[in-house]
């Protein structure tokens, strides 16, 4: 079978999952994608310009499996001579009903955020099957969805968030985490002080204000240990991180974007603790990753991280509020807290393509011959 994914933001996470799952398949893969940038104009224009790519190149794809990046419905219109009946699956790393909107941006402010939730909901009702990276992103999306159909004054289509609920289904982010396995130092790299690990995007919605403040206070009582700050900053990076690498001085060991993966995986593998403070993960890419190495997670009981632990780690990974963080982070640190064998990293395990890419192949080949067989009937 002949798969055609269709990235209108091919970087970072979305550019991995797409190319890794092309690498592993047994079906033949191919990427039709445009650069990572201007996500706005991707969502709005990149329809209209893959469209053009796909009409001037030889592909014969038996399936489109396009991401939430891209107007599907505008991509189908112009591109009907070629994929009229062509079998198509929408896949969510992201959705902009229930993503939380940086308190900088103007749009919702203006009432101009509603039309990129529109994309994803007509994108979701034209596919013949919708995929979600977690069963937190399926309920969260079909939670927004009737109030935001709702909220149109007539003709609001109402009952056809039943019909996008009932093509639906989970369908776990691969992710290479054998790759890791290669930078795995032979015995353990440690310090004389436990490693706290910080490695997501530099943003709001991962709240680093709460992790540094946690750190803050424990550094105040006199706890020892030392933070690895990892992670994508941008030109508009919270000032926290600024006041952290001030106030935290020596106890920072790294501080900024790994050179290589080879580095990352290397923290990855050094950390102790990975408190987790974010707002918001439709999956948690980074805190799998530091799961699988080993590292002990201190989660909050919301958003995917229930999906990412086994009921037997639960009670001793979950926190309830900042004071029982802070609490538990003291702990840890007093017992002078060091990687431990546990269940966590195997049972993340089953995100590693080698575990994954069957299971896509046998869904994705599903979809393609219930969409041609409902197209013929």
């Amino acid at each position: 079978m002949n798969i055609l994914i269709l990235e209108p933001f091919l970087t970072g996470s979305h550019a991995a999952w797409a190319r890794e799952y092309a690498a592993r398949s047994s079906h033949r893969v191919e990427v039709l994608g445009l650069a990572g940038h201007y996500w706005k104009w991707r969502m709005h224009g990149g329809a209209v310009t893959l469209a053009r790519k796909f009409l001037e190149a030889d592909l014969r794809p038996d399936l489109l499996l396009a991401t939430d990046m891209l107007d599907l419905t505008t991509f189908l219109a112009l591109t009907r001579k070629r994929t009229a009946g062509l079998p198509t699956a929408l896949y969510f790393h992201e959705n902009q009903l229930s993503y939380p909107w940086s308190p900088t941006d103007r749009d919702p402010g203006q009432e101009r955020d509603m039309h990129y939730c529109f994309i994803n909901y007509a994108s979701a009702l034209a596919a013949d099957a919708v995929l979600f990276n977690s069963g937190f992103h399926l309920e969260s999306f079909h939670g927004e969805l009737p109030g935001f159909l709702q909220s149109f004054p007539d003709c609001n289509e109402a009952q056809s968030s039943a019909a996008i609920r009932a093509k639906s289904q989970v369908l776990p982010l691969g992710l290479d985490l054998a790759r890791l396995d290669e930078f795995r130092p032979p015995e353990a790299m440690q310090g004389q002080r436990p490693l706290i690990l910080w490695n997501h995007r530099w943003e709001y919605d991962k709240n680093p204000e709460e992790f540094f403040r946690a750190l803050f206070l424990l550094a105040a009582r006199g706890l020892e240990f030392e933070v690895a700050v990892l992670g994508e900053s941008y030109r508009r990076a919270p000032a926290i991180f600024a006041e952290a690498r001030r106030r935290l001085g020596e106890r920072i060991v790294q501080f900024g974007y790994a050179r290589d993966f080879g580095e990352y995986a290397g923290w990855l593998w050094r950390a102790d603790i990975l408190p987790v403070t974010s707002i918001h993960d439709f999956f948690g890419v980074s805190v799998v990753q530091a799961m699988y190495c080993g590292c002990r997670p201190l989660l909050p009981r919301r958003l995917a991280y229930p999906e990412h632990l086994p009921p037997a780690e639960q009670g001793l990974c979950f926190y309830e509020g900042f004071e029982d963080l802070v609490a538990r982070l003291e702990k840890l640190l007093g017992d002078g807290c060091r990687k431990r064998e546990s269940g966590t990293g195997a049972y993340v395990a089953r995100y590693d393509w080698g575990r994954l890419a069957p299971v896509y192949d046998r869904v994705l080949a599903g979809i393609a011959g219930c969409g041609k067989a409902g197209r013929e009937g």
